[in-house]
Order: structure tokens, then C-alpha cells, then sequence
């Protein structure tokens, strides 16, 4: 008769199942820390991305004007705190970020009044006197005196004068992801002003907050401007 060996039965401690529990999951302390995020943080995991995320737009807008504001809404959708932390855990951050945009692409399809339509007559304006005028470029100094000189200067070298981010960085003698970083912190903060203006949110009237704002110094290696820190 042939006779058939069974192996013992294998037994599993509890040192065993502990081991294999933590094997799985990350530590707590890593998944804390990867839920947190500052802002210097996500500055530098969103300009990580931007070059490839800018070329990715540029393809589908085919304007390179429609793709820089349509990066700069992607990067105000995702400064959001929440937001923030789930691009932290991210592990593939263009693809979420490039998730974000196109959900904003659609959005501005699907509502055509917001895009720009293209004319051949202008409406006839008025003369006020220049008052309209006198009227944006207070409001341009009143939120660029929010800023900080750095952001200050980057919206108002490539926004306002017209450089370039590699020429705003030979003036103010930094490197062209900086001059990008603080423009687009900038252009964050301005428009957040603006909306919270336009909502209600702040109980100062605009033209009293632009009295009681005190001239802000012109940057260092910034042209000062007449028609935006008038």
C-alpha cells in the first residue's frame, strides 16, 4: 500500500498578520504628510507640469492667449485647499491636472457666451470725459498694492508692458520658472479680489479701499508704469 504524506498545517501568528497589515498600508505619518500641502509645495508640483500641460492646451485651443488663460483658471481651480491635498496624493499629477482643464475646455464650450465672437463693427462709444479710464487704472493700483513686490512685478512686466517670461527674468534678474510662479500667484490673488468685490464678500467700498491705499514702490528692474500705477 502506498502510503501518502500530508504536510502540516500552517499556522499564522499574529506576528505574521501584523506584518502583513503594515506591508499593505502605507505609514500614518506618510499619508498625513501627503495630505498636506503648502503653497510653496504646490507652486512647484504645478509648474512641474505646466510646460507639458501648456503644449497639451496650445494643441486644442490653437490660440496661445485661449491656452495661458485657460492654464491660469486650472491653476485657481486647483489652488483650492481641497484641491491642493488631492493633488498631493496624486501619482500621476499632469494627467489630473490635465483632467482639470479639459473639464474647464468643455465648460467654455458648452456655455458659448463666454467665449469672444469675432466682429467687424465696433459699438459706438461715448466720450466720459477719460473717466472710465482714470477708473482701471486705480482699480489695476488698488490690487496691485495687494500683491507682493515680486508678484507686483511679474503681472506688470508681462501683463501690463508685454515681455515675455524669459525677458521679465533677465530684468529682474531671476530665473523664468520664478517670474512664472509669481505671475500666476498674482493673477490668483487679483482675481480672488475681484470676486469677492463682485459677491459682496468685502464691506469696503472699491473706490474707498483705492483712497486709503498708499502708492506702492515700483520693483526692482520694474519700469513703472503710468497707465497701471497711476
Amino acid at each position: 500500500m502506498q502510503t501518502i504524506s500530508v504536510p502540516p498545517p500552517t499556522t499564522t501568528t499574529t506576528d505574521t498578520l501584523t506584518a502583513r497589515a503594515a506591508a499593505a498600508s502605507p505609514p500614518a505619518v506618510e499619508a498625513g504628510r501627503a495630505d498636506h500641502m503648502t503653497a510653496a509645495e504646490f507652486d512647484e508640483a504645478f509648474t512641474a507640469v505646466m510646460p507639458r500641460l501648456r503644449r497639451r492646451l496650445l494643441a486644442l485651443t490653437g490660440d496661445p492667449h485661449d491656452a495661458d488663460d485657460l492654464l491660469q483658471e486650472t491653476y485657481v481651480r486647483l489652488s483650492h485647499r481641497a484641491r491642493a491635498r488631492t493633488l498631493a496624493r496624486q501619482q500621476q499629477p499632469y494627467a489630473y491636472t490635465c483632467a482639470a482643464a479639459l473639464n474647464l475646455l468643455r465648460d467654455s464650450w458648452r456655455h458659448p457666451a463666454r467665449r469672444e465672437h469675432c466682429t467687424d463693427r465696433l459699438p459706438e462709444r461715448g466720450w466720459d470725459g477719460g473717466f472710465a479710464t482714470r477708473e482701471a487704472e486705480s482699480a489695476a493700483a488698488s490690487l496691485l498694492s495687494g500683491l507682493s513686490p515680486k508678484e507686483a512685478a511679474a503681472v506688470i512686466l508681462v501683463d501690463i508692458e508685454g515681455l515675455t517670461h524669459d525677458m521679465a527674468g533677465e530684468r529682474l534678474g531671476a530665473h523664468r520658472g520664478t517670474v512664472q510662479r509669481n505671475r500666476m500667484r498674482g493673477l490668483a490673488k487679483m482675481r480672488a479680489a475681484l470676486d469677492a468685490y463682485e459677491t459682496g464678500a468685502t464691506t469696503v467700498p472699491m473706490t474707498k479701499a483705492m483712497k486709503a491705499t498708499k502708492p506702492m514702490k515700483a520693483p526692482r528692474g520694474a519700469k513703472a508704469t503710468s497707465a497701471a500705477c497711476a
